[in-house]
């Protein structure tokens, strides 16, 4: 196995120079990249950075969406022993500023210059940073430089320093720094080194079913290190082409036009797809409604055989042809191989919905701290609601609290200038301690039941699993985002948010005049119509932990509000401060 990733991707850019390695659409049109092309501005752009001074050991930071110079500004740096950070695009300019100083980034290389007013911010830009690579459009300050001039400072010399330096690269060297996306407080530097990355490149490339001929489609930021092992690293080890989504709003058409062989959705991403496929379910005439009742059926019992390794029963064939191939492609999924998701905890009625529609999805866990995966399900090899099995080549064990623990070349070498944390997350046999607790079934499924810090433990001193909780109020027709609050508090009560493209058909059934989710939120009818409905999925929970009263919220949860992750995760702190007042009433 080689020992650094670029060793990997100068293997696959030679074996496949002139297959199609990146695309971008412009003017309506998807422009392709090819593998030597892709090497050869590597290349230079690992040269340009020498030109400009960037050392070994020193920084480069990342401001910008899903492209190619994104790949090639990762692997350039990674070419000069440099590290490199990307920052989420949505960041605030405080946070630009923190991750540029405290990775010592020397080069930024950012979208535009709205991305550089965020990161000068109006303090003057940080003090280590030399320039800042613009990547459309071009500024008046002196320490900028446009994409197009950047490469060509790579046109000079500097060849045989890129080339001592790449030769010098060991497999302990790091070269990709990621910031936790930050739940709560400041976001730490998770050190991943060659040796993490090359490994992880690896074993991805074992477990998921792509090669040279097949597409992905980069969506998620590239600033979080789920999207950078599946389009990145999974494209670096089988020579798969690269397709990056123009923005999230386009995913669904780019996906039918792109067509990926495989496809990771975060739990919102599923959450969306299937209130939209329910939707037009809703729509239908009464016929197709019963034909669609049967073929989930079908599609249920097919999936608890592919489970269990029992044949498949002989009406798939027949359901296949009249549902399950005609949604896959509306969605643009008719060719993925294999459909993942991964990132947070998804519902078990989720997985249920798409398992019916002969679309199973298999569940991956893991986090930065272990270079993405720590498990994976595969289609020949899940069961539906468990995150997988261990990647091989690697540990897995349940510590004597529950907590999920994992060792092996997958995990990461510290977090960057944090000692204290580091040695409270990797203990001295090299066990790295994820902070979910979860347990490991006899047949070596993982299943996780929650985070470790963000149990509700009652007044009464119950724990309680917010996030088991919230999958169940998902599954509301007219809720979209649950989050559960009770920590230190006598019982439970839920923020509940209403789906834009449910609220209309739920207003009818509740003979309720509202249109809309702010309409809604504030209509007492709409609002015992949901009541009611969190009462039946309090019957399925011990009296503890049910739903005592909750709150309409009048928009959704967002990353602009501060509420989510840039991956959509909740960010719990600032949504009860941001919601105090709604959460104290419920109290009141």
């Amino acid at each position: 196995m080689p020992d650094t990733v670029l060793e990997v991707f100068e293997a696959t850019a030679g074996a496949h120079a002139e297959r199609p390695a990146m695309a971008r659409k412009r003017g309506g049109t998807w422009e392709l990249t090819s593998w030597r092309e892709y090497r050869e501005a590597v290349h230079r752009a690992a040269r340009a950075l020498v030109a400009l001074g960037v050392e070994p050991g020193g920084g480069v930071v990342i401001l910008a969406g899903n492209r190619p110079e994104w790949f090639v500004a990762s692997l350039a740096t990674a070419c000069v022993g440099a590290r490199a950070a990307g920052i989420y695009t949505n960041s605030t300019p405080e946070q630009c500023r923190y991750i540029a100083e405290h990775a010592e980034a020397v080069v930024a290389v950012v979208d535009n210059a709205a991305a550089l007013a965020k990161l000068r911010g109006p303090a003057g830009r940080p003090a280590v940073l030399r320039v800042v690579v613009l990547l459309d459009g071009t500024s008046d300050e002196p320490f900028t430089l446009s994409w197009t001039d950047f490469m060509a400072r790579g046109d000079a010399a500097h060849e045989s320093e890129v080339a001592r330096r790449s030769a010098a690269l060991s497999a302990s060297t790091v070269s990709t720094l990621i910031y936790t996306s930050g739940t709560t407080g400041t976001p730490k530097a998770v050190m991943l080194t060659q040796r993490n990355l090359a490994f992880i490149a690896e074993k991805v490339q074992e477990l998921v079913p792509i090669g040279a001929p097949d597409r992905l489609i980069s969506y998620l930021p590239l600033s979080h290190i789920a999207e950078q092992v599946v389009s990145h690293l999974l494209s670096i080890a089988t020579g798969a082409s690269v397709y990056f989504a123009e923005s999230l709003e386009k995913l669904p058409e780019n996906l039918r036009e792109v067509r990926p062989h495989f496809f990771l959705g975060v739990p919102r991403v599923w959450e969306k797809i299937q209130s939209g496929i329910q939707a037009a379910g809703a729509s239908a005439s009464p016929l197709r409604r019963r034909i669609a009742a049967w073929a989930r059926g079908v599609g249920r019992t097919t999936g608890d055989a592919d489970q269990a390794g029992r044949p498949r029963p002989w009406s798939y064939a027949l359901a296949n042809r009249l549902v399950f191939s005609k949604v896959r492609a509306r969605l643009g999924l008719d060719q993925a191989r294999m459909l993942c998701v991964s990132s947070a905890p998804i519902a078990k009625e989720t997985l249920d919905f798409f398992q019916s529609l002969g679309m199973p999805i298999m569940e991956a866990y893991g986090m930065s701290e272990c270079t993405g995966p720590a498990t994976m399900s595969v289609p020949e090899r899940y069961q539906l609601g468990r995150a997988g099995y261990a990647i091989p080549g690697t540990e897995l064990r349940v510590a004597e609290d529950g907590e999920v623990l994992m060792r092996g070349p997958h995990v990461f070498r510290g977090y960057y200038k944090n000692e204290d944390a580091t040695r409270e997350t990797l203990d001295a046999e090299g066990w790295l301690h994820s902070g979910d607790v979860g347990e490991i079934d006899r047949e070596g499924y993982l299943r996780i039941t929650d985070r470790k810090k963000e149990l509700i433990i009652t007044s009464g001193g119950k724990n309680i699993a917010p996030q088991h909780l919230e999958g169940q109020l998902k599954q509301i027709a007219a809720v979209s985002q649950a989050v559960a609050i009770g920590d230190r508090r006598p019982y439970v009560v839920a923020l509940l948010t209403l789906d834009p493209a449910r609220v209309a058909v739920e207003a009818q059934k509740a003979q309720s005049p509202a249109r809309t989710a702010e309409e809604a939120a504030r209509c007492e009818r709409f609002k015992a119509y949901v009541e009611a409905q969190v009462e039946a999925v309090n019957a399925r929970l011990a009296r503890y932990e049910s739903v005592k009263k909750i709150a309409l919220l009048p928009r959704e949860l967002s990353v602009e509000a501060g509420e989510l992750t840039p991956t959509l995760k909740l960010k719990r702190r600032a949504i009860q401060e941001r919601h105090k007042d709604a959460i104290e009433a419920l109290y009141a």
